[in-house]
């Protein structure tokens, strides 16, 4: 749920900062904050969501922590909110236009984000190392923690003998896998294709992936909580039957 309210703040927040970029100054300076502020806290929330999984599907015992949610609530929102607010006080929020020069027309858009209008290198290497830097950190633990999850599954099938539907098990890990993979915010690691060769697919890539991530994440949750309620049904069925015969 905080993941998904980090990526709904997100998106709203987006559109607020392409909206109203030509707005006043103060105001698109809160609005490049808080565009920044959601978007970290998107990545915190992917790198809690991969630590939680990690706990629940790799070390399973032993793993009650007191205050967990508010723990970790203080983490996901409090570090964007830190960060942030160091980067306000720089003065590093303002309008940011992005161009594109395509068939000699010059292509200009506005965003409230960090300001390329008098930017100086502190304010660079705050965008460098709040965005790429930070996004490039929870990546790679996410990157890990699906490593070790894949590690544990493949562990888990090679406990079981039994060869019956071995081909509809290996779609369903394939199915888990993608939906892990998103919920983890891996599809965020093709920012780093949109330079380079690879800018136009990595970009087209990067748009369809990101934008569908809340559709993606709600399909693989509904998914997992039909398997749950099916396995209740039947788990139930078992006993009602099992107390009856008895």
């Amino acid at each position: 749920m905080q993941l998904t309210g980090s990526l709904l703040l997100l998106h709203l927040f987006f559109l607020a900062s392409s909206i109203w970029s030509k707005t006043e100054w103060v105001f698109c300076q809160s609005l490049g904050l808080m565009l920044h502020w959601a978007l970290l806290a998107t990545f915190t929330w992917t790198a809690i969501e991969g630590f939680h999984l990690y706990l629940l599907l790799v070390q399973v015992f032993n793993i009650y922590i007191r205050r967990y949610l508010l723990k970790l609530s203080l983490v996901g929102w409090g570090l964007p909110t830190i960060t942030v607010m160091i980067c306000r006080v720089v003065g590093a929020y303002g309008k940011y236009t992005i161009t594109k020069n395509s068939s000699d027309i010059i292509v200009a858009m506005d965003l409230c984000w960090f300001k390329t209008e008098n930017e100086n290198s502190i304010h660079r290497a705050m965008r460098y190392v709040t965005v790429n830097g930070y996004l490039g950190l929870a990546l790679l633990f996410n990157v890990i923690i699906l490593a070790v999850m894949v590690v544990k599954m493949r562990q888990l099938r090679a406990r079981s003998v039994q060869s019956r539907g071995r081909v509809r098990r290996k779609w369903k890990d394939l199915a888990t896998i993608l939906g892990l993979s998103c919920v983890l915010g891996l599809p965020w690691g093709l920012a780093f294709t949109i330079y380079g060769p690879l800018s136009l697919a990595g970009t087209y890539l990067f748009n369809i992936l990101n934008a569908f991530q809340g559709v993606l994440m709600f399909l693989w949750l509904l998914s997992i909580t039909c398997k749950s309620i099916q396995e209740e049904q039947k788990s139930t069925k078992d006993f009602t039957q099992s107390h009856l015969s008895s």
